[in-house]
């Protein structure tokens, strides 16, 4: 059974006010579209590389595209 990941992101939305497809944000990255819907969806965090290309490509600070939770 996966473990949902309590890493959150709005790469979405953020791609989407960019005017980005997934597919556009897929290349520039170098994952397949398939991997960025599950990143959107929150079926797993990537790597941290990728979490750096990703808020490269969208032009903002890694902690304004991903958040993790506080322990209460």
């Amino acid at each position: 059974m996966v473990r949902p990941t309590r890493v959150t992101n709005i790469i979405r939305a953020l791609r989407e006010d960019a005017g980005m497809t997934q597919a556009d944000l897929a290349g520039r990255i170098g994952v397949t579209r398939q991997t960025l819907i599950a990143l959107e969806q929150g079926k797993y965090s990537p790597t941290l590389e990728l979490a750096f290309q990703i808020s490269h490509a969208l032009g903002r600070p890694l902690d304004a595209v991903f958040q993790y939770p506080e322990e209460p």
